[in-house]
């Protein structure tokens, strides 16, 4: 996998995650809707670390600022 992520992207999904996960146990957000919120924020977390996400990939965006070698 080619990484396509930049840091700041990084950055914003781990925020998101977190703040998903304190409304889901503090009990803001509950039921089908808490449980879909919490799969995501796990999404967000898992290719937030492994920089690369397949959503990215078919339209070509490229938030990483890694510049390849000639």
């Amino acid at each position: 996998m080619k990484k396509n992520m930049g840091s700041i992207d990084k950055i914003i999904r781990l925020v998101i995650a977190i703040i998903i996960g304190v409304l889901y146990f503090t009990e803001t957000v509950s039921g089908a809707l808490g449980i879909v919120l919490l799969v995501l924020a796990g999404i967000f977390v898992l290719t937030s670390f492994v920089s690369f996400c397949p959503l990215y990939a078919p339209f070509g965006i490229n938030t990483c600022s890694v510049k390849e070698k000639d």
